[in-house]
């Protein structure tokens, strides 16, 4: 026991069958906080009003709220009962969402949608522990390529089912999906007792602990939280585009792009046996430069086969930074894994609220020239910090 818990390994074998089921239930969690951005312009059309706009806004703070409340119980509560937990009330949630009467209340139901699906975020970090050492960048690459899955798939399914049957469907759909994940992490997941002692209160308090601490963690979440932002940025707007002169195209098509997005899957596990082997920062950096590359592809290259291209880019971008920057913050403190996934993710999903929100208002009033202008922001301030760290890097090796 070291003075902030436990830190014991725990004796099981992390099997690869076990690894694909908890890629697979990550996957399955965190399609939900994307289902309703294919179906946004059908949401509207069933419940009028101002606040469905606000729909992708409210789940991406939902998840945000549940990463910083929930994802740190991971640290002094049984993960596996957490984990099963929190996809039953997941399944409550999409309930709320199938039955929501009017705007507000789909609102609201989006944040409690949000909130439960970052069980997710409780599985990273569990997956991480349980990994063998050498391979923990393999591992947590390959559970967030079934991360990635999820988020590209769902949009592709979510498109299918609102066109053909009903934005309600499916979220009706989700509920049993969420039960069938639950029930699998059951299954599969071992006993993992708490790496921490601390109260509940003190787990919250030692976030901002953490976060002042280490650099490299403030530096990964910010980055993160910018790419990610130019990836919402797209995805909410991506409807939209494609109703729009010249398309003229249906969320059935929107949802398509997830497959097309689904190269970025591939991205995942290469970037973690990269960071295994060669340390993941260049892979982090990487990622910043190709987030603002895609970005003036859609400026550039207006065309239906400008989106095709410069989404897989985009994908391949926030995936390939996603795992590297994992990698790094998961070595800093290992029995504050959990923590320390609060603080990336968290920021990375406030981001993500925040590109939501400003990528419809960029839409509103500037159109697709003004949602590129804000893609461009965001992936150039990525950029700009992460040479800025290579130059202080540099500095510093050349000064000793």
């Amino acid at each position: 026991m070291t003075q902030q818990g436990i830190t014991a390994p725990l004796p099981f074998v992390l099997r690869t069958s076990a690894i694909y089921a908890i890629a697979a239930a990550a996957g399955i969690a965190v399609a939900n906080i994307y289902y309703n951005q294919p179906m946004l312009g059908l949401i509207e059309e069933a419940l009028p009003g101002q606040a469905t706009g606000l729909v992708p806004t409210a789940t991406q703070l939902g998840y945000a709220c549940g990463l910083f409340l929930l994802v740190p119980l991971g640290d002094i509560v049984e993960r596996r009962r957490l984990i099963v937990l929190q996809f039953g009330f997941l399944a409550v949630a999409l309930v709320l969402a199938a039955l929501a009467p009017n705007a507000l209340l789909i609102v609201l139901a989006s944040l409690v949608v949000g909130l439960s699906a970052t069980v997710a975020q409780q599985i990273v970090p569990l997956a991480a522990h349980l990994a063998a050492p050498e391979r923990q960048g393999a591992v947590v690459g390959t559970v967030l390529a079934g991360i990635l899955t999820g988020i590209l798939l769902s949009r592709t399914l979510a498109g299918f089912v609102a066109t053909h049957a009903g934005w309600r469907e499916m979220f009706w759909l989700g509920v049993p999906m969420a039960l069938a994940a639950g029930g699998l992490m059951a299954l599969v997941l071992p006993h993992a007792p708490p790496e921490s002692e601390l109260s509940y209160g003190r787990l919250l308090s030692s976030i901002w602990d953490l976060w002042r601490e280490f650099a490299v963690l403030r530096l990964a979440a910010i980055t993160q939280a910018l790419i990610f932002a130019a990836f919402t940025v797209f995805w909410t707007v991506l409807a939209f585009r494609l109703q729009a002169p010249p398309f003229g195209l249906g969320a059935d098509i929107a949802g398509l792009f997830g497959i097309v997005g689904a190269v970025g899957i591939f991205a995942a596990p290469l970037a973690g046996r990269f960071a295994d082997a060669r340390g993941p920062a260049p892979v982090v950096a990487m990622g910043a430069i190709v987030t603002l590359v895609s970005w003036i592809v859609f400026g550039a290259w207006t065309s239906l086969a400008g989106l095709v291209f410069g989404v897989v880019l985009l994908d391949f971008a926030m995936q390939s930074a996603l795992v590297s920057n994992q990698h790094i913050v998961f070595a800093l403190r290992p029995e504050a894994r959990a923590r320390l996934n609060t603080v990336l993710m968290g920021a990375m999903f406030f981001g993500g609220s925040i590109g939501s929100a400003s990528g419809m208002a960029a839409w509103q009033f500037g159109g697709w020239p003004g949602v590129v202008v804000l893609g461009l922001i965001f992936g150039a301030i990525a950029t700009a910090m992460q040479f800025a760290c290579i130059a202080r890097s540099r500095s510093h090796t050349t000064g000793s």
